[in-house]
């Protein structure tokens, strides 16, 4: 399970009082329907990797590894197994003796998180344990820990503000703002069906536009006039994802009305190639909207001022009161 949520939404003090670093203030903290909620760290059964990976710098990794187990009076022959176990788990068997400065920024990721798993805890807590690796590593380690997750059984918490980690690693995602929930459910629901408008843009690009709704399933936005699902009224915030969207250039034979398809008309004010996307700027009556297609080979348009229509599937169409 993913907690979810811009810096200060109180995702890893959420974390730490599950993990009894913090007390509450008030409500309780129930596990397997048993209350811990002043049960001490300790007796929890819980492994934390922490963002910074906290190793003791002066053991060595399979000292750091077995740390956990020696305060529990594991004896040594058992300490000595499992710890080869889990530095086989995290590919890291051939590097039990270095030091925590002698390994790379994923090395000593890896080696938090066998420390975390050695004891065999009940529940994994994981606080924003990628932040600190290169973009290539941090996708690695999010199958990594995916895999390993997935094949000891173990329930894990993560706490990320990157809704990748979150959409791609967990199987329930809570999206947290301010102290409060503002939604819980599985990746395709928070992704496909935000409740909130914050949910919505925070989850995933997209373009807003403000407007007026008709009632008839129509909403007017400054000059133009969109198709929307259901018949809201009143103030309204539309919402459609740039990469489901489509841009043609006005006047060409794709430029055609067609049932249950939006299309706006605008100028090209901006082209951006981030390798694998791009992303075309799209002037509508004052506001701009976001296109985004695949890259192919560099061709598409190019001409800041083109006239083009930008089209999609009205189903598309996310709406929400205004002030929602």
């Amino acid at each position: 399970m993913a907690l979810l949520g811009p810096s200060g939404c109180g995702k890893t003090t959420t974390l730490r009082m599950v993990a009894g670093l913090i007390k509450p203030t008030d409500g309780r903290i129930a596990v397997g329907g048993h209350d811990i909620t002043v049960m001490p760290p300790y007796r929890r059964d819980m492994g934390l990797v922490f963002q910074s990976y906290a190793l003791f710098p002066h053991m060595s990794v399979a000292k750091n590894v077995a740390f956990g187990l020696e305060m529990r009076s594991v004896p040594k022959s058992e300490i000595e197994r499992r710890v080869k176990e889990a530095l086989a788990m995290v590919r890291l068997e051939a590097l039990a003796e270095r030091k925590p400065r002698e390994l790379s920024g994923g090395q000593q990721q890896r080696v938090a998180l066998a420390r975390a798993l050695v004891i065999r805890p009940s529940i994994l807590l994981l606080d924003e344990p990628l932040s600190n690796l290169d973009a290539k590593l941090r996708d690695e380690m999010r199958n990594e820990i995916r895999d390993i997750q997935q094949s000891l059984g173990i329930t894990a918490v993560f706490v990320t503000h990157d809704q990748v980690e979150a959409l791609s690693m967990c199987d329930k995602v809570v999206v947290m703002r301010g102290g409060k929930l503002e939604q819980v459910g599985t990746p395709v629901d928070v992704y496909e069906h935000p409740t909130t408008p914050f949910v919505a843009s925070f989850v995933g690009r997209t373009n807003r536009l403000g407007g007026t709704a008709q009632g008839d399933g129509r909403v007017v936005i400054g000059s133009m006039a969109v198709r929307v699902p259901g018949r809201p009224g009143g103030m309204v915030e539309i919402m459609i994802r740039p990469h489901r969207m489509r841009l043609v250039e006005a006047g060409s034979a794709e430029d055609a009305a067609a049932d249950g398809v939006n299309r706006v008309g605008g100028r090209l004010s901006r082209v951006t190639f981030i390798g694998d996307v791009l992303q075309y700027h799209v002037d509508i009556d004052g506001a701009e909207i976001v296109v985004e297609t695949a890259s192919d080979h560099g061709r598409g348009f190019r001409t800041v001022g083109t006239p083009v229509a930008v089209l999609w599937r009205v189903e598309d169409t996310m709406v929400f009161g205004r002030g929602a």
